[in-house]
């Protein structure tokens, strides 16, 4: 019987700890490779473009572009090895690119017409855990030529060297930026959460996991100006306690920053906060149905996914932005400010002023 795996491609049901599939869609091409043949592993790169990946996929996807020269020869148990995972894991990374199985796509790799070169060896040791998945494409359009999308085709583009990788990441990240520029060209949804957040006493800030760096970063800059700000970071039965804390209290608005993988928690705080009465702003990547449907305000920032983990230099930009705009709404803010600046100084809280 034709189960659509060939013998080389294992159990396709035995699953790695923690190799769970999300649906989103992979930007552009996965980064950090200088391959052994550079061409060959622009292709590759291409190959996977625009497909669902999980962190452990995206491994396998750098190591077979790392060995792109060897890619069509290799079998899936070689690949396993060479990335530090398990054999099912490649039969799944080929199934996620559309393929019956590894065979499959290995006989993709020979049609693309890379050249056999040194054995390969492997990338890490240790296999990585996964965390999330990527996310929107990074757009194509750029006004600086030394900033612009890397071009597979170009020689920019290219992942050759050891460093090649690593600029298309930082370039990706770049165009995150830039669509995020683009996006300000109307401020009015940012004006709208601002006020909405700058009248809220106290200011309950959300962020899970993933996010939980970004809720920090803002929480930190706004006490600096907010009278009364109030992290929440913690998952549990204790998120939603804090949430009702906070709405009677004098809360009117909820901040949550939400980045993949997206935590169930954020669902049922964010109902808790709606339940309460709070309006709900919400940070994210992109639109999240399930958060977009609980939240009164929503902007969105792409993360940057040509790495095995996020980068999220957009999003943190989307909520310093926030909170400039908040500093308009804020009566008093420059006046707090300047108070923090004058106890600082005379603690001798900073090295340099």
């Amino acid at each position: 019987m034709n189960t659509g795996h060939d013998a080389d491609d294992g159990p396709a049901g035995d699953r790695d700890q923690g190799d769970d599939c999300d649906d989103r869609d992979v930007p552009g091409a996965l980064g950090a490779l200088g391959g052994l043949d550079g061409d060959a592993a622009s292709r590759l790169l291409r190959l996977f473009d625009g497909h669902r990946l999980t962190p452990v996929q995206r491994r396998i996807a750098h190591c077979l572009a790392q060995h792109a020269a060897d890619a069509p020869f290799l079998s899936s148990i070689e690949v396993a090895e060479l990335a530090g995972v398990s054999q099912p894991s490649v039969t799944r990374f080929a199934i996620a690119l559309g393929y019956g199985g590894y065979p499959g796509l290995r006989r993709r790799f020979r049609e693309l017409g890379a050249r056999p070169g040194p054995p390969a060896r492997p990338l890490l040791e240790d296999p990585v855990p996964e965390d999330r998945v990527p996310e929107d494409r990074v757009p194509e359009d750029s006004a600086h030529p030394d900033l612009a999308p890397a071009d597979p085709d170009s020689g920019r583009g290219r992942a050759t060297g050891a460093g090649g990788g690593y600029r298309r990441a930082v370039l990706a990240e770049i165009e995150n930026l830039r669509a995020l520029a683009r996006s300000l060209d109307d401020p009015a949804p940012v004006a709208a959460a601002a006020r909405l957040l700058a009248a809220s006493r106290p200011l309950p800030v959300l962020g899970l996991r993933a996010a939980a760096a970004q809720a920090a970063g803002f929480a930190y800059f706004a006490a600096k100006v907010h009278p009364d700000v109030r992290l929440l970071h913690e998952a549990g039965s204790l998120l939603a306690d804090r949430v009702e804390q906070a709405a009677a209290a004098g809360a009117t608005a909820l901040l949550c920053f939400a980045l993949p993988r997206y935590p169930a928690e954020l669902v049922d705080a964010l109902r808790a906060a709606r339940t309460a009465g709070l309006a709900v702003v919400t940070v994210s990547d992109r639109r999240v149905p399930a958060l977009a449907g609980l939240s009164h305000v929503l902007l969105t920032a792409a993360v940057g996914t040509h790495l095995v983990f996020d980068t999220a230099c957009a999003p943190m930009m989307l909520g310093r932005v926030l909170l400039e705009a908040m500093c308009d709404e804020l009566p008093g803010a420059q006046a707090r400010l300047e108070a923090f600046e004058a106890s600082a100084a005379a603690r001798g809280v900073f090295l340099i002023d």
